[in-house]
């Protein structure tokens, strides 16, 4: 399969704030649901229908347009996508797999640079 078979859109933006209690009210103010909500690592997922921002809390953000820290694309296997990836000469930005204890079961994630230095990352929520 090629890597491009291993995605099927985006799942999500992640955006850094200073300010997890600012960037709620914002998002909610634009009609966006608090879905998630991780003290860990001061992380909240806010969603409207198809689209969800993930914003964390972080003293480096860039305050100015471009802000957008990464796309993530929606992966069911980030192991087979990731070996994908590397078989494809993409540049990893991860050396393997990244797990976090995001939603019931965790995630499962890596990311690759674009053109420019744009973060696209493979995200698997793990069922």
């Amino acid at each position: 399969m090629s890597f491009s078979d291993y995605y099927s859109g985006v799942q999500h933006i992640g955006i850094p704030t200073t300010s997890l209690a600012t960037a709620e009210t914002f998002w909610t103010k634009l009609g966006f649901k608090k879905t998630g909500d991780f003290p860990v690592g001061n992380v909240i997922f806010m969603q409207r229908e198809n689209l969800v921002i993930e914003t964390w809390q972080s003293d480096e953000v860039a305050g100015k347009p471009g802000a957008i820290n990464h796309i993530s694309m929606d992966t069911t296997d980030a192991d087979a996508a990731f070996k994908a990836a590397k078989a494809e000469g993409f540049k990893l930005i991860d050396s393997e797999v990244q797990h976090l204890a995001f939603w019931e079961k965790g995630i499962k994630f890596f990311n690759i640079e674009g053109p420019d230095a744009v973060i696209v990352e493979f995200c698997e929520i793990v069922k």
